[in-house]
Parts: structure tokens; sequence; C-alpha cells
């Protein structure tokens, strides 16, 4: 008898995944709970897993191709113990149902012998629901978009930053239908290549982001005694994790900071679960660590050090994605010293951490000029929520943590 292999729900609001690898052949025999085909979605990368041991003897998908959660993508030919064993047998078609005979696993054992079904009508692949259009950047356009030029766009799937850099023909100098054709025509044998799920997520995650008013302050912060008490560690937690503890810190001193602002009301936060970018190939991924507040460096380190880890495979459990107040993200380790970082939509905080430099700074005590190793410390934040004297505030009170790194 013959099961499906189907693409699974890999995750509350994921809808497609893309097919990147397909690990296995028609004729090949898999074990149960076999990872036999990766996918990518737009926050990770995961494996497809077999229902029971069998022979493959049908892949009807395609790599590089896009297709819904529930689709069909292959089929294991399986024995009828097997499928006795693991509590998963073809359905009999439904003839009230439209979907011609779909197969779809179920629990509960049967030993009675079901007849061969017809392989069940695929669907077409799906276009990734997230668009975009690289357009080339320093060119003046005008913001006014018209009823007609807004029908246009949604025609090809464009949204207004895609357009935003065309020069416009129009008065007072708007982008017309006209001057879009001709810069596509314009672009088309231009060198292009599609964009990966990750790359189009994080720019629709950064249209988002940037419909509110953000706002950066920052501070140098002496990052003296903490390397100090560093070196005495063993193991050595990373400095990023230190600055995220100190962080949830601030931020727990001061939760109306680290709320949303919905209607008329500030939500605060019920529990103080912070991210940490992790850069991957085309994009960045942001694990997200419960409870900072509550739990010491010492007692985030090995949860800090598998997410990473996991970050940097993209295959971060799905427990740990998304659900964050703030983000925390070390530019420093690209050699950057100074940044504007942008939070994620669903958060009104992000702290960047600038590269560590040895700065001449004046000692009041010894009067004369010291070498002291300082980062700078960059806090970006919805402006409506906070303003710049909570921002402050929070960096002031983070320097002070980092100044006692016996209590973090």
């Amino acid at each position: 008898m013959e099961v499906p292999i189907l693409m699974p729900q890999l995750g509350e609001s994921i809808a497609e995944a893309t097919i990147v690898r397909l690990n296995i052949a028609v004729g090949d025999t898999v074990q149960a709970d076999q990872e036999v085909i990766e996918v990518e979605t737009n926050k990770a990368t995961m494996g497809v897993t077999t229902l029971c041991g069998g022979t493959v003897s049908q892949i009807v998908v395609e790599e590089g191709k896009t297709y819904p959660v529930g689709t069909t993508l292959g089929f294991l030919e399986v024995t009828e113990e097997e499928a006795a064993r693991t509590g998963v047998v073809p359905a009999m078609p439904d003839p009230e149902s439209s979907s011609g005979g779909e197969v779809l696993p179920y629990s509960g054992a049967s030993h009675e012998k079901t007849p061969d079904l017809p392989p069940p009508p695929q669907p077409g692949p799906v276009e990734p629901s997230i668009r975009g259009l690289p357009v080339p950047a320093g060119i003046k356009g005008a913001h006014y978009i018209s009823p007609r030029m807004r029908a246009r766009m949604d025609e090809l799937g464009l949204r207004s930053s895609d357009v935003s850099a065309i020069v416009g023909s129009g008065a007072g100098g708007r982008v017309t239908v006209e001057d879009l054709e001709k810069f596509l025509d314009y672009i088309s044998e231009w060198p292009s290549g599609r964009a990966s799920p990750m790359r189009l997520s994080v720019a629709d995650a950064m249209r988002r982001s940037w419909t509110r008013p953000l706002a950066s302050v920052s501070m140098p912060v002496s990052l003296e005694e903490l390397l100090a008490f560093r070196a005495n560690q063993e193991p050595k937690p990373p400095l990023t994790l230190y600055l995220l503890r100190a962080f949830a810190k601030a931020l727990a001193a001061d939760p109306t900071s680290a709320g949303y602002l919905i209607g008329d009301n500030v939500v605060h936060p019920r529990s103080f679960d912070i991210g940490v970018a992790v850069q991957v190939e085309d994009g960045v991924v942001v694990p997200v660590l419960r409870d900072v507040d509550h739990k010491t460096t010492a007692e985030l380190l090995d949860d800090y050090l598998e997410l990473v880890n996991k970050a940097r495979d993209r295959r971060v459990p799905e427990a740990a994605l998304g659900g964050g107040i703030a983000t925390v993200t070390n530019f420093g380790t690209f050699g950057l010293v100074w940044g504007t970082p942008i939070p994620l939509p669903s958060e009104t905080l992000i702290l960047g951490i600038g590269a560590g430099v040895k700065t001449p700074v004046w000692s009041e005590e010894r009067q004369t000029f010291l070498p002291v190793t300082q980062a700078e410390l960059v806090l970006t934040f919805d402006h409506r929520v906070v303003d710049g004297g909570g921002a402050g505030g929070i960096l002031n009170s983070l320097a002070h943590e980092i100044q006692n790194p016996e209590g973090l």
C-alpha cells in the first residue's frame, strides 16, 4: 500500500515552504521519522520526516519550487505490518469531498486491505507571498502614488519602497505609470537573481518596522570591568550575552519602555524575552531567550550557545522564534563601531553593540588620559512609546550593570 509524504505544518504562521533538497530518490528504503526532504520557510530551514518505514515509490515535487502546507510531496510503498505498527494507513476517499480522493494519514491501526488509489491531483506551485523588486539607490523620487499607479503596482506585486527610487515626471515630481514602465524596461537587461525567502522576509519586516517613527541614541561605555571579570570565568560567556543580560535587567526596571502602543493603551510585556540577531546566509535569524531578567549569565550560557549554533544552521526550534520584546545585535563583530539597527515590527527596542576600541579617557584621579576599551551602545526605539530621556535612562542603567558584572 502507499502512504503520502506531506508538507507538514512548519509553524503557526507558516503557510508554505520551498523545497531546498531532496535527500531521497525513487527506490530508496527509508525508516520511520527519517528526514527525507529539506525545506525552507521565511524563518528557517527545516526537515520533512517520514511517518513510517518503506520504499520511496514516487516523488511529485521539484527542488526550488514552493508548495503550501498539506501538499503531497511523494509516496512510500509500505507493508501492512509497518502501517499497522505506526498507525498510518491511506484514508478512504470521501465521496462528498472535492479533494478527489486525497490520501491523508490518520492515527489508529488497521489490518483491513485498502484498494490501490490513484495519486491525488497535485496543487500547482504557489509563489511566495512576499514579493519585492530590487531598485538602484541614489535617485530621487516622489512619494505620492496615484490610484492608477497603485493599481499597476498591485498587478506587478510591487510596494511603494520598490519604486521609491524612480525619478518622477508627473506634476510635483510624482511617479507616473509611464515612468514605472520606462524604468522596468531600463533595468530588464540588468543582471538579477531570485531573492531567497529569507531575504524577502527580512525586507518585509524592515518595511513594516519603518512605518513607525524610529529614533536612535547612543552612549560610549567602558568594557574594562566586564573584560577583567570575564577573563576569570570558565567557560567564558560571549560578551554579547553579558550585554543581553544587562539589557534585560535595565528593561525590567522600566517595563513601560518595552511596551506596545495599541490604540490609547501602552501594553506592558508580561516577560522579558530578548532576541539575539544572528547573521546567516542572505539574512538574519533572531532566536529568543526566555525570562532573561530572572536568569544569570551562567544559567543562560548553554541555551544561548545552542540557539546561536542552531540559528547559524537555520534550524531554530519554533518555540524560540518570535515573542521577544527586544533584540540585541552585535555589529561590532564585523568591525563596525556605530550603526542604527532597526527593531522588528513586533518589538519596540533594539540594542546595537559596536566594536571595542582603545580610547584615551581623562582620569580625574590621576589627572591624565588613560587608554580605556570602550564600545558604542546604540539604542533604536519606537518614539511613540519611548522618548529620548527614557532611552537615555535605559542606556545609563545598562552601563551601570556592565560596570558591576558580578551581578550579571
